[in-house]
């Protein structure tokens, strides 16, 4: 088992260190900096100031010089604002987690429910209302839904307010639009899963040695059906906690989401590198702790590597 996660966790430090790079790579590549899109500054002050965030460097010490800082867990300052990058996404970060772990949350809970729901009342309503609710999931963008949610629980009813990030009523709204899709993809898979193992012959013999159905359910149908819904729950997590750009624009929520917006507008290079790094490292935590649990629920699944008993 510790020399798997070693392996993955190797795995891991490569591909975040390629995903560096390449976002370094391309970013360069891009014609124009930081302070070329003001056009009423002098040319003078337009070198001093790439003189002094060492942009009149070659790429390759470009390069050098930030992975050296971020070795240290420096991300370096912001080249658009009064502050460093570490300050800025210490305060915008904590508000993009929140919001994709209570949609994470609402997804994974409301889709494992519906699931199981639809899968044990087979071609009746509860089945087939859980149906629609997945063609909408798939169908309806997070945006619009976010809009309808809006104009209808806001506007309309003025159940829940918008446009801050006070307390937790104003979080209501970004969670339920974030959420509506991964749950109804967790929904679908949930169903089809509980469908092929109720059908299989241990949970006929399991009945039939007088199990309840609730101790059949729990411990032999959940169970084996939840294993591919671990698979995806990786992806699934990583995109709800690094993907709330539109949601956080939507209503306003001063997240690193949105900070990463402004940050390719204006061309700031560490706070565009600083976002990629801890986004790409969240992406990489995840889907390794995914790999590690999917191991640990599931037994079949050989630790040792090639050649290896």
């Amino acid at each position: 088992m510790l020399r798997y996660i070693a392996r993955r966790g190797l795995n891991a430090l490569i591909t975040l260190w390629v995903m560096i790079t390449l976002t370094f790579a391309l970013m360069h590549m891009v014609p124009g900096g930081p302070f070329t899109r003001e056009k009423k500054l002098p040319e003078s002050i337009i070198q001093n100031l790439n003189r002094h965030y060492h942009l009149d460097e070659s790429i390759i010490m470009q390069y050098f010089r930030y992975l050296g800082d971020l070795f240290h867990g420096d991300l370096g300052p912001s080249m658009t604002k009064d502050r460093t990058i570490n300050s800025m996404l210490s305060t915008s970060l904590p508000v993009s987690l929140q919001l994709g772990l209570q949609a994470l949350i609402v997804a994974l809970i409301g889709g494992l429910i519906l699931g199981v729901i639809a899968a044990l009342y087979h071609n009746k309503w509860p089945d087939n209302a859980s149906s629609v609710l997945a063609v909408l999931g798939t169908a309806v963008p997070s945006f619009v839904l976010a809009t309808l949610l809006i104009q209808f629980f806001a506007i309309k009813l003025g159940w829940f307010p918008i446009a801050r990030w006070v307390s937790w009523k104003y979080t209501v709204l970004p969670t339920l639009a974030l959420s509506f899709s991964p749950m109804a993809q967790i929904t679908r898979m949930m169903r089809s899963n509980m469908l092929d193992v109720l059908n299989q012959d241990y949970i006929k013999t399991a009945k039939a040695k007088g199990l309840t159905r609730f101790k059949t359910i729990y411990r032999h149908t959940v169970r084996n059906a939840i294993l591919p819904v671990i698979t995806i729950l990786g992806p699934i997590a990583a995109t709800l906690l690094t993907g709330t750009f539109i949601i956080e624009k939507i209503f306003s929520i001063p997240g690193a989401g949105k900070l990463l917006v402004e940050s390719i507008s204006n061309r700031d290079y560490p706070l565009i590198l600083g976002s990629v790094v801890v986004y790409g490292a969240f992406l990489v935590i995840i889907l390794f702790i995914t790999d590690v649990i999917y191991t640990m629920v599931d037994p079949r699944i050989k630790l040792a590597g090639k050649g290896e008993k």
